[in-house]
């Protein structure tokens, strides 16, 4: 599919999510690479994990805007206020949306539906729907390789059949993709979807496996290792992730018409992921090696010792990987950032958070 590029400095953009993992390290990255513009980030900081953190990582984007001339203001509301939200396109008129701001969580999912609908399937609909009548020359938005299920065939592929989500987020993520197709078909709305595989790095979301058992670690807990080991993770490194982000921010689908006379939507849907399945047991041994190296963990910490080997949990699945080759052909870029270098940045960090 061609592209129309949009030049991000001058742009206003929208960044939902902000105060998140991915959000916030989007957002920061933006105040420091454009050169004019006006950022808007929108959150309702909600309580799904320590609020400390999301705090942590405003002051971060505050210091960022700081030294940055580009214009950016933090909104504290939720998606799914429609009011808001209608509110914001209607003052801002923004060029490019980045939509991150989501219920996430498999686990979560299964205890607490009520979220993820609110969030990720209304809020995701005001979006569209303020994109619709605040015309916007591309909607980027957070998709997940949960969407996958339990596919057998791997590498996974945006072209392969995502029909069976084995976990409510899944289904709501696969949701998004349908509706801004939907949207896209109808109203001529460039938008992007990006499944994204397993983000760490620092200052990451505190339910992910790698901060989880590092916290327990330290405590002197167990962890619990699911499947028996017998699991492989896609690991993609956040400055990875927001990489991608900024380059398909930079290209939209280009609007055209059939030989009906209609729009071919402009929509499509990329992976970002390492594109190197890693081994859970490896990458368990790698993290205790940093945490080891960083000062987080005593050198003589009996590992063997804190290893539970568990079953599967629902929701879950033995496998993710990702086929990223769309991505590299379309905007010149693949994940590069190894397990070592990322949990080495990871456990630097914790030791300077926590320790």
């Amino acid at each position: 599919m061609t592209k129309h590029h949009i030049e991000l400095n001058g742009s206003t953009i929208l960044v939902t999510g902000s105060p998140g993992f991915i959000g916030a390290n989007l957002v920061m990255r933006l105040l420091d690479d454009m050169s004019s513009g006006t950022i808007i980030s929108l959150d309702n900081m909600n309580d799904y994990y320590e609020v400390g953190l999301k705090e942590w990582r405003l002051e971060q984007i505050d210091k960022a805007a700081e030294a940055s001339s580009v214009k950016h203001v933090f909104v504290k509301g939720s998606i799914g206020e429609k009011a808001l939200v209608d509110e914001l396109f209607e003052r801002y008129h923004f060029d490019i949306v980045v939509n991150l701001a989501a219920q996430a969580g498999v686990q979560y999912s299964i205890d607490h539906p009520d979220v993820y609908i609110e969030s990720n399937i209304i809020g995701f609909y005001n979006i569209l729907e303020a994109c619709r009548h605040y015309p916007v020359k591309h909607l980027v938005y957070a998709s997940s390789s949960s969407v996958y299920g339990g596919n057998k065939k791997v590498p996974f592929s945006t072209d392969d059949k995502v029909d069976n989500p084995v976990s409510l987020y899944a289904a709501t993520k696969k949701s998004n993709e349908l509706l801004a197709h939907a949207y896209s078909k109808l109203y001529n709305i460039p938008s992007t979807g990006l499944r994204f595989f397993t983000v760490y790095g620092p200052a990451g979301r505190p339910d992910m496996f790698y901060f989880s058992a590092t916290k327990r670690l330290t405590a002197g807990q167990s962890i619990k290792i699911f499947n028996y080991g017998d699991m492989k993770r896609d690991f993609t490194y956040i400055d990875d992730i927001v990489e991608g982000i900024i380059r398909v921010m930079q290209g939209a689908p280009e609007k055209e018409n059939g030989t009906d006379g209609l729009p071919v939507p402009p929509y499509a849907v990329y992976n970002i992921g390492g594109g190197q399945p890693e081994n859970l047991l490896d990458y368990i041994s790698t993290l205790q090696e940093e945490l080891v190296r960083a000062g987080v963990l005593p050198e003589d910490y009996d590992f063997e010792g804190h290893r539970e080997l568990v079953g599967m949990q629902p929701g879950d699945v033995p496998i993710t990987y990702a086929d990223s080759a769309a991505l590299e052909r379309d905007y010149g870029f693949t994940p590069r950032i190894g397990i070592r270098e990322g949990l080495r940045a990871f456990a630097e960090w914790y030791k300077s958070y926590y320790c």
